[in-house]
């Protein structure tokens, strides 16, 4: 066993690699930097009796479901644990518990050193969820450095997080794609080991004592998987506890592993040492009926309540004796249940309170030692790292090709559509006004709201392992989006402005602009709250596509003639008070066109499309699209707070 205090390098040495099963860690080919070096407290998982229900709806009404019933067992520094076990057997469910990242209540005893979960433990916890919640812009290195600059404490400099990110990359074998980007569905990047190891090299970055990975060998070929197993074999010889669920492992796979626990309908039915477990079986009478077998799938089949002995099937005598447990037990499932809880459960549960007893003085001084500050870095800094880490993702997106395209057609369309229209042409003229405030509350509001929904699982896994602070994304995410979301709307106007004849003058283009982008903002805010809310792309843009038609017709250009029963819908139409203002700045109080056939000539506030719209107090229509764009975006946050908390 290794000393608590003991400081050691964040991969694996190679003197250390002496079982000849299982291969060495990956290395890079270049050679790596000096690691900047960390203590590893070695930590002892033990989780005794653990039970967690949920409550579901049916036709019947509510009742309570149970996922896990009763899990036992420990793991060690050092040691490999896997948990096995059909789908929905609850194995995730169960490495989300032992995490501490689990909502409701969970009965039973999770400790780590003898000592519950402390914020301190939770960030020397590294948890890699099944589906890698990846930035798909940014490379292999640049994903790393982020969660490097991020992650480790601000008593390093930012050489030695980088280097640090460097050398985790080299370690897991991510060398040659370090420059390649991630890639997404629609986005070709690194494979899905390469992917998975990225997964994996954000977590080991802080070098954890505990590590839970939920399914890593998930879709990916028996070589890949082989080598992420390996790997995680050796990251565990490093003083580390690992942790794992794996669906159907083949036998190489299997033989990694130090510890088992196999689930069926949220029971174990094993914990405990791998090795022995295929005697265990057959001295409770289940045995395969032949010698090659994959043990994983033996106890797989197992777990499912097959009996997969084809002897069995033809043998009437055992086919009786089968028959009689069926009978006395009532499932396979129940007798292997029964079995654990008569064999196995009372020997773990000595052997967690030996350990408990044994390592109490010890597990105190270890879990003192480690701070229990919430964060590794300050707000500031937090908040320059995202920001900067948005900015590089985000520019691809928002400066694509294609969005250029959008945007730039169709302000020249509309400024040939409208080329050279004057005062006297005032119908015409206020119809393209009209158009600045409907285009440019529709296209950045539908944007927007795939923003939170999108980024959600990555929130969530980085918020879980306390990477930064809910205001510092927020606040970064705010204050990135200006240069993203402006840029567009201000080629749009420039152009479209001069070609539609628009009165010219450079102070009425600035406020025209101004409003323009006042406008997108407030709309924008709208959708990150609509986002933020349902966090539901579907029911978002539902629910969007009804606001905008509403404020559409609400605005004062179709309809000026609203019933007063639902007059009242004015006043929650940001549109309205974009196309007012644009009006308002537009046109001054004096300002006259010619009204009939050479006859005369009219004051524009006496047009019926703008006498409507009573533009007597321009500030006030200011101060309503403000407290809108302050008011959306307060929602948004209270939002997002509630939705982590639950």
């Amino acid at each position: 066993m290794m000393q608590e205090n003991s400081s050691i390098h964040l991969g694996v040495s190679p003197t250390n690699l002496a079982d000849a099963n299982v291969s060495p860690c990956p290395e890079g080919e270049d050679q790596a930097p000096q690691p900047v070096r960390f203590s590893v407290h070695p930590v002892t998982l033990k989780f005794e009796d653990v039970w967690y229900s949920i409550e579901i709806e049916s036709r019947q009404g509510g009742m309570s479901r149970t996922i896990v019933s009763g899990v036992s067992g420990t793991a060690r520094p050092g040691e490999l644990l896997a948990m096995l076990g059909p789908s929905g057997s609850g194995k995730t469910t169960l490495l989300t518990a032992l995490g501490g990242r689990l909502p409701g209540k969970i009965t039973g005893s999770i400790t780590y050193n003898g000592q519950a979960l402390s914020s301190g433990m939770k960030r020397r916890t590294g948890f890699v969820a099944q589906d890698d919640a990846l930035y798909p812009h940014l490379t292999v290195l640049e994903t790393l450095t982020y969660a490097a600059l991020l992650k480790l404490p601000s008593s390093l400099t930012r050489r030695e997080k980088a280097e640090q990110a460097e050398m985790v990359a080299a370690e897991l074998g991510l060398t040659r794609c370090g420059n390649s980007i991630i890639g997404g569905p629609l986005l070709r990047g690194i494979s899905g080991g390469e992917r998975k190891r990225v997964s994996i090299g954000q977590e080991m970055l802080v070098n954890p004592s505990l590590l839970l990975l939920d399914e890593p060998t998930s879709g990916l070929d028996s070589t890949t998987a082989h080598r992420i197993v390996a790997t995680l074999r050796c990251l565990a010889r490093g003083g580390r506890t690992v942790v794992t669920t794996i669906h159907q492992p083949s036998t190489r796979l299997f033989r990694m592993f130090h510890k088992l626990v196999v689930l069926s309908e949220g029971s174990p039915i094993y914990s405990g040492a791998a090795a022995p477990a295929m005697d265990y079986f057959a001295s409770i009478g289940y045995e395969p009926g032949f010698n090659f077998v994959n043990p994983a799938d033996f106890l797989l089949d197992l777990a499912n309540g097959v009996t997969p002995d084809p002897r069995h099937e033809d043998d009437d005598e055992n086919h009786g004796k089968q028959e009689h447990h069926l009978d006395d037990l009532q499932s396979t499932k129940q007798f292997l249940i029964y079995s654990y809880k008569k064999n196995l459960q009372p020997l773990l549960k000595e052997e967690i309170r030996q350990q408990d007893q044994h390592n109490s003085r010890k597990s105190s001084l270890s879990s003192s030692r480690c701070s229990d500050n919430q964060w590794t870095n300050n707000w500031w800094l937090q908040f320059k790292v995202l920001l900067s880490r948005g900015l590089k993702e985000r520019k691809h997106e928002s400066y694509s090709g294609l969005r250029m395209f959008q945007v730039i057609s169709v302000s020249i369309i509309s400024g040939l559509l409208w080329w050279h229209s004057d005062a006297n042409h005032i119908q015409d003229q206020v119809g393209l006004l009209f158009f600045f405030s409907i285009f440019w509350g529709f296209f950045p509001l539908f944007n927007a709201i795939f923003v939170f929904p999108l980024e959600r699982p990555i929130i969530v896994r980085e918020r879980s392992s306390g990477m930064y602070r809910l205001s510092s994304y927020y606040i970064a995410r705010m204050v990135g989006d200006l240069p993203m979301e402006l840029v567009l709307p201000t080629i749009f106007v420039t152009i479209t402005y001069w070609m539609g004849g628009l009165k010219p003058s450079l102070l009425t283009f600035a406020l025209t602009l101004a409003v323009v982008l006042l406008n997108v903002l407030v709309a924008q805010s709208l959708g990150l709250a609509l986002g933020a809310v349902l966090m539901d792309v579907k029911q978002a843009t539902t629910l969007s596509s009804v606001l905008m038609l509403v404020f559409l017709l609400v605005s004062g250009y179709y309809i000026q003639h609203i019933p007063m029963f639902i007059d009242w819908l004015r006043y929650i139409s940001f549109s309205q008070y974009c196309y007012r203002l644009l009006v308002g700045v537009q046109y001054s109080e004096n300002e006259v066109y010619e009204c009939g056939f050479g006859s005369g000539s009219c004051r524009a506030y006496d047009f019926p499309a703008i006498k409507y719209l009573h533009i007597h107090n321009m500030a006030l229509d200011v101060a309503a699209l403000v407290l809108m764009l302050v008011g959306y975006r307060v929602l948004t946050y209270v939002a997002l707070r509630l939705g982590h908390q639950r």
